[in-house]
């Protein structure tokens, strides 16, 4: 309970007490018969016992109200902290893909530019072996 909750018990039972203490000591300073006087006490009673009946359930719908709007108030915070950690995974996720989509690309391109100088390469071999065969052949000539 918070403090308020906890000053407004205080105050009502205060209240409460005072208001019983108050009609005792009234019923009992008065001069009735006995029978007059435990005809009072209940009347007196009955009626504070309603009063306390009725302000409990005053506070009590204070309380339920203040709890259902705390309730209310956390789902609301809850559900925007998991709307935003979903937006801020799949921001996540598109930038994962977009680095795995440029990184495939660099790799065909860097596969495809090995692949050029490889047969660059296996040109000028297959040039370089005719040039010595033909060489060989001439010098033997």
């Amino acid at each position: 309970m918070s403090n308020g909750q906890d000053y407004t018990k205080g105050f009502l039972l205060g209240a409460l007490v005072g208001g019983a203490v108050g009609a005792a000591v009234a019923l009992l300073t008065a001069p009735k018969s006995g029978k007059e006087l435990r005809q009072d006490i209940s009347t007196k009673s009955t009626e504070i016992y309603g009063k306390a009946n009725s302000k409990w359930a005053e506070t009590e719908k204070k309380i339920g109200h203040q709890v259902s709007t705390t309730v209310n108030e956390g789902r609301v915070k809850a559900q925007n902290i998991i709307d935003s950690a979903k937006k801020q995974a799949n921001e996540l996720l598109y930038a994962a893909e977009s680095v795995l989509n440029e990184a495939k690309s660099k790799a065909g391109t860097a596969k495809e530019s090995v692949q050029h100088k490889i047969e660059d390469v296996r040109t000028a071999t297959k040039a370089g072996v005719e040039t010595f065969k033909k060489e060989m052949s001439e010098a033997q000539n």
